[in-house]
């Protein structure tokens, strides 16, 4: 099973990369994760845009989710929210609604932040966001606070109750992944 891993936060060495990092260790053995690194390369959402060729990174981002069986996302919470890039890229995905590559995708959202609550606003955020897109998101919160003393040095999740709720989380998805995929082979 293959899950796309995207990282809402631009900076290589985040709390939320290197959770992304950790749920790569944490993955059921069936699973792999691929992980999407250009939302920076994504230009503003414009209607305008649409009926011209699609930005490239648009197109590469879609193509990326289509074949994946689920998506993994791990985002950083700012001013209580998404950032701004991550709900920018959906916003392209989204369009059209109809056959977006996230419609009955499954997802999961994790979040990792340096104050005690583990950017939860934000998931939560998130999860309606991909909701309101068609995305089957886990209604699970996965946070992981107070970063600065769950990441060792090496940028490792050393904090066991951390790596056992990634875990938790993954294994959630992988099975949410497996149900839907045992669904559509009855439906076929």
């Amino acid at each position: 099973m293959k899950i796309l891993g995207i990282v809402g936060s631009l900076r290589r060495d985040s709390y939320n990369a290197m959770l992304m990092r950790a749920a790569a260790e944490l993955l059921p053995p069936d699973a792999e994760l691929v992980l999407f690194d250009a939302l920076d390369e994504i230009p503003a959402f414009n209607e305008d845009l649409e009926d011209g060729p699609v930005p490239d990174a648009v197109t590469a981002l879609k193509e990326a989710i289509a074949e994946a069986d689920g998506v993994l996302f791990a985002t950083p919470e700012y001013n209580g929210s998404i950032p701004g890039f991550l709900k920018n890229a959906l916003d392209w995905v989204s369009r059209p609604f109809e056959n977006n590559p996230l419609r009955n995708k499954p997802a999961a959202v994790m979040g990792a932040s340096t104050g005690m609550f583990g950017a939860v606003w934000a998931q939560a955020e998130l999860r309606k966001v991909l909701g309101l897109i068609g995305a089957r998101a886990l209604e699970r919160d996965t946070p992981v606070g107070l970063a600065t003393m769950r990441f060792d040095a090496a940028g490792e999740l050393a904090d066991p109750d951390g790596r056992e709720l990634v875990g938790e989380t993954l294994a959630l998805l992988a099975d949410t992944i497996r149900e839907r995929e045992a669904y559509l082979a009855d439906a076929a």
